[in-house]
């Protein structure tokens, strides 16, 4: 009858993993790796978020200003109004046309090398827009190469706390290792989820904005061809 009281009032064993009583258990050091982990993980998912937003704007608002670029009469007044919106597209027509008035301003022109400066500032925005629009991008990199190292270092020392708990206890029972194990390998997973994502979201926006910076060229091609002919006439 004792006994059957005792095992009544024993507590009874997790039925599943529960992440949120494995932080709280596990040692200072891991619990500081999981923590920065999971909001690097955060961070992640507000970049993928937040760049999905902003290449679809800017894909939509590109279309919209080469429709508008070719139908427009008066260019320099369109580059100046979308200027001020923010279009990439904008800042590499505004770029061309600007090169295009200083290379003009004087007689006689130089075609061969006009066209060369054009050609070359407009590429260096084309550049210089794809390196802005790829800026968060080294974070999502970073923590895809980083975050299942940090979570194999939680993994290590939470083992090695493990073992320390053997000496102490002289046991080397899983009722002794199991917890401290369970919380080491826990810091792994994290790690992995926030670096699985990372990875994923990395290569995918890269061929985005590869795909982005060549629109962006192709239609600066297409301009400069346009300012080419201009130059036949000057």
């Amino acid at each position: 009858m004792t006994f059957a009281l005792l095992s009544a009032a024993a507590p009874a064993p997790p039925a599943r993993l529960d992440p949120v009583e494995l932080f709280l258990q596990a040692d200072i050091i891991v619990q500081a790796v999981m923590l920065g982990l999971i909001l690097a993980s955060v961070w992640v998912w507000m970049i993928i978020v937040s760049f999905s937003l902003r290449i679809a704007r800017l894909d939509k608002a590109t279309r919209e200003y080469e429709g508008a670029f070719w139908s427009e009469s008066d260019a320099q007044a369109l580059v100046g109004k979308q200027q001020r919106k923010e279009i990439p597209a904008a800042r590499v027509v505004g770029a061309g046309l600007d090169e295009w008035k200083k290379s003009t301003a004087k007689q006689p022109v130089d075609r061969e090398a006009t066209r060369q400066r054009i050609g070359a500032a407009m590429e260096s925005q084309v550049a210089e827009e794809a390196d802005e629009l790829a800026r968060r991008l080294n974070f999502l990199a970073t923590v895809g190469s980083v975050a299942p190292f940090v979570g194999l270092f939680g993994t290590v020392w939470g083992i090695m706390n493990s073992f320390f708990q053997i000496g102490a206890q002289q046991s080397a029972s899983l009722a002794v290792v199991a917890p401290g194990i369970a919380e080491a390998l826990f810091a792994t997973a994290i790690g992995l989820f926030a670096a699985i994502p990372a990875v994923i979201a990395y290569n995918r926006f890269s061929g985005l904005v590869n795909q982005y910076e060549a629109k962006l060229q192709r239609f600066a091609d297409k301009v400069h061809a346009g300012l080419s002919r201009e130059l036949d006439r000057v």
